[in-house]
């Protein structure tokens, strides 16, 4: 059966809406830091996503870090620092690149390799992870016509020794939810556990899906909720200890810490003002988070942590 139709690109209107609708929601949204915000990104809090006593020590302000220098990145969705290369991220374009995985040098942007997933044809990839043994996830979990693909898909495959240009081998999972199909842009694979979880993508508040312990490449692997009311969430990011979970929307990010396969919120943090906020990665060191944007030769952003948004490997001792 032939795939689905594939998202072409928002029109110049739509984008501006978009922004507008989501500038005004930031806006009724509590300050940056926020020890006092009642829910992380605009939405009630559930059970398994309260807040906890936050430190008042303040993030970093925005910074450049670096400026994707790529051309045929256009629509960067999706950002990982490796674990297995100093000062390297991989992104993803979210639409009609084909499946490629690009390597990106943070020192001056430059591409130092595209990974071309063979036998694969994606539908609407969203989200880049790196899990244990340097395996790196794709998320193609995009579901732009609202939740009605019955299934979606991950895709793995061991991070190169030696980065070039070159065509892997992957494995395919297919993923279904639990609740029924929905619309999702964040795919975080646990460094430590190894466990998948995909958050999807609802205005009034998004919800935390887990997968199976092991997922299984030949059968269909049913994701859970797990967790609730976590907001608009354009992507995601395990912190390198597993301690920490950032969850980011166009103009919000909040911090949890994670414990016992939950997140418990600890406080909102820094977002810059981007064209279109997409993406978001723990640094290597897991001190600062780094937040990416669609647009050709977009900037990616650095925010340093402070106080209990550090993860627990990264904090004074």
């Amino acid at each position: 059966m032939p795939p689905p139709p594939r998202r072409t690109g928002a029109a110049p209107l739509c984008s501006a809406a978009v922004l507008l609708c989501s500038a005004l929601l930031a806006a009724c949204q509590p300050p940056p830091d926020g020890a006092g915000s009642a829910a992380p990104s605009g939405s009630p809090a559930s059970p398994s996503a309260v807040q906890s006593g936050a430190s008042s020590a303040r993030d970093g302000a925005p910074e450049v870090a670096f400026t994707l220098a790529d051309e045929r990145i256009t629509e960067s969705s999706g950002l990982a620092a490796s674990p297995r290369h100093k000062g390297v991220h991989w992104t993803v374009n979210d639409s009609d690149d084909g499946p490629h995985v690009y390597a990106v040098d943070s020192s001056d942007g430059r591409t130092v390799a595209r990974i071309t997933m063979r036998g694969i044809a994606p539908r609407d990839v969203e989200a880049v992870s790196v899990g244990p043994g340097g395996r790196i996830w794709v998320g193609d979990v995009g579901d732009n016509l609202g939740g009605t693909w019955n299934e979606v898909y991950l895709y793995s495959f061991e991070e190169p020794a030696r980065l070039a240009d070159r065509t892997v081998d992957v494995v395919r999972y297919r993923v279904r939810y639990a609740g029924g199909p929905r619309d999702a842009e964040a795919v975080m694979v646990h460094p430590v556990t190894g466990r998948v979880y995909i958050a999807d993508k609802v205005r009034s508040g998004g919800a935390l899906h887990a997968g199976p312990r092991e997922l299984s490449p030949s059968g269909v692997n049913t994701f859970t909720e797990v967790a609730d009311g976590l907001g608009w969430i354009t992507d995601g990011a395990f912190s390198p200890d597993g301690s920490r979970l950032v969850l980011r929307g166009y103009f919000s990010a909040d911090v949890f810490r994670w414990e016992d396969g939950r997140p418990e919120h600890l406080a909102r943090t820094t977002v810059p003002f981007q064209r279109q906020g997409e993406s978001v990665s723990f640094t290597a060191d897991g001190r600062a988070l780094l937040y990416g944007s669609e647009g050709v030769r977009s900037q990616v952003w650095r925010v340093d942590l402070a106080g209990d948004r550090l993860p627990d490997s990264a904090r004074p001792r």
